[in-house]
């Protein structure tokens, strides 16, 4: 195991399709705080199988929030963020090991995460080049507090490190999982209370762009029937949490 002074975090709600995959890629690693906000299936006999995994279980609070608690669960300062649908490669995690010994409590690690959809990846449609700040010092910097697409909120003291390797999401095992997701995160961004009201032409209209720059001026027209499918997914997610918070007058 890597004993370097770093925590994964993780945050679960029914991955037991995917999580198996995600913990036995961190096997290197001393401590993976998974955080729990009621699964239902088999996640949490699953998480309980890995001798490095500490379980805890509570509210889901909206993404941003919900990992900030996660954070501060950690018993190292320094956290890995991941998700339960994802797995880091081994050059990812090589590079991680290196670096991180010689890193100030301002340095961020940046990783690329490559999105795949139904066995293949997906290189366009917005999916692609995709990279993210994962690793950091929770003393400096944590998740902003928004309650969907949440990420590490850094100034402009941190100085940014792009990591060799990458992180496998995972991201659609089944078509099924995009209903799912834009039902979801549509009432989430829809109940956050930040979105601003527009009439339903106005919702029509941009839910046609989004699909229009999806598919065409992110190029997912090249990633085949995945790209159409993403591009309607988009258009989808934005018609349904613009109507749902209009509904909410």
């Amino acid at each position: 195991m890597m004993n370097i002074g770093v925590s994964v975090v993780i945050i679960t709600l029914n991955a037991s399709q995917t999580l198996s995959m995600t913990l036995d890629a961190l096997d290197k690693f001393e401590e993976v705080v998974i955080y729990d906000n009621g699964s239902t299936d088999d996640t949490l006999s699953i998480a309980t199988r890995y001798s490095n995994v500490s379980l805890y279980q509570g509210d889901f609070l909206g993404f941003g929030l919900t990992k900030q608690h996660a954070v501060s669960l950690a018993k190292n300062d320094w956290v890995l963020s991941i998700d339960a649908d994802e797995k880091p490669n081994k050059l990812f995690i090589d590079s991680l090991e290196e670096w991180l010994p010689n890193a100030c409590s301002h340095d961020v690690g940046e990783v690329l995460r490559e999105n795949w959809m139904l066995g293949r990846p997906v290189r366009h449609s917005g999916w692609g080049n995709d990279w993210l700040v994962r690793l950091f010092n929770r003393c400096e910097y944590n998740f902003n507090d928004v309650m969907v697409h949440e990420s590490v909120a850094i100034d402009s003291s941190a100085s940014v490190y792009r990591l060799n390797g990458c992180i496998q999401h995972s991201a659609v095992t089944d078509l099924s999982q995009f209903l799912e997701k834009i039902n979801r995160y549509s009432s989430l961004r829809a109940q956050s209370g930040k979105l601003k009201k527009y009439s339903p032409v106005s919702i029509l209209f941009k839910s046609i762009f989004a699909f229009i720059r999806t598919y065409f001026f992110k190029l997912g027209f090249l990633d085949g029937w995945r790209g159409l499918v993403i591009a309607v997914a988009n258009a989808n997610g934005v018609f349904w949490k613009y109507i749902k918070n209009y509904s909410d007058e």
